[in-house]
């Protein structure tokens, strides 16, 4: 049994929080530059020429890719073979947001509750998923999300025989209806089967998957490759000024599901779809 102290969990989330706003992923910052070179829209080429200069000037200058630092989305593996000491897991994460966002100068934007929104002041608390791995590390993986984004996703109920075309009609529906709104492009994530939080929970993971990889399973590698084709023909474009660049990415999660359901999710995401990770 490896034993390790919440102080590496608090240090290490606390450098996760400043990473994932200020670095942009190399596969996203990649993706704006395809982009950029093959965008027909002279406006829209633009922006996304802009995007990659934004991301270099953040990178450059130790500063937030965007004003929106996010509300903290943290995945955490643990190994079983590991045994937290010295106080809470969940305690310590949250520390090591608080410290994050203090030492990194990032927005707070969390309010203590959804109906009397008073700022807790420091952006926790965190939204926290927990897996269970085998070893003995731990793996912490710093997602924080806006909501500019995060607003404009979506999770239906299908009934099975709606089908895949179903699953399909929801899903650009959900990003036509979206628009300029995620300031695209957008990644986007879809979670399909479990239940309706497994899908919610699936379309969130999903984003974590990077943009120049697939779906393992062929029959998923061309669906994602289709839906990417259907919604940039949307022509809603770079910031949703027209063109042929909607979104960079579409990463599809599945889960085995009900005889009696079909549940579909999709999170929709920006294109700083910003995330850092680190193994203790």
């Amino acid at each position: 049994m490896r034993e390790i102290h919440v102080d590496e969990i608090i240090n290490a989330v606390e450098k996760l929080c400043i990473n994932a706003n200020y670095y942009l992923n190399n596969d996203i910052e990649c993706g704006l530059e395809k982009s950029a070179a093959q965008e027909k829209s002279p406006i829209g080429r633009d922006i996304l020429e802009k995007l990659v200069d934004n991301a270099k000037l953040a990178r450059e200058a130790n500063m937030p890719i965007c004003q929106d630092t996010g509300m903290a989305v943290v995945f955490i593996e643990v190994g079983q073979d590991t045994h937290v000491t010295g106080g809470s897991i969940t305690e310590a994460i949250n520390e090591g947001v608080r410290r994050g966002y203090k030492e990194g100068y990032l927005r707070n934007s969390v309010v203590r509750d959804p109906i009397n929104r008073v700022n807790t002041g420091d952006n926790t608390p965190a939204i926290i998923h927990y897996d269970m791995v085998q070893g003995d590390k731990i793996k912490i993986t710093v997602a924080p999300k806006g909501f500019g984004s995060e607003n404009m996703s979506g999770l239906k109920m299908l009934k099975p025989s709606d089908g895949i075309e179903g699953v399909k009609n929801f899903i650009l529906s959900t990003i036509d209806q979206a628009g300029a709104n995620p300031c695209p492009p957008m990644i986007i994530g879809v979670g399909l089967g479990g239940t309706m939080e497994k899908a919610a929970y699936l379309a969130k993971k999903a984003l974590l998957r990077p943009i120049d990889q697939h779906n393992k399973d062929e029959y998923y590698n061309n669906l994602e490759l289709e839906l990417l084709d259907r919604i940039n023909g949307l022509g809603i474009g770079p910031q949703g000024l027209g063109g042929t660049t909607t979104a960079l990415a579409v990463n599809v999660e599945v889960y085995p599901t009900h005889i009696a359901g079909l549940p579909v999710a999709v999170n929709v995401s920006c294109h700083a779809t910003r995330h850092a990770e680190t193994a203790i």
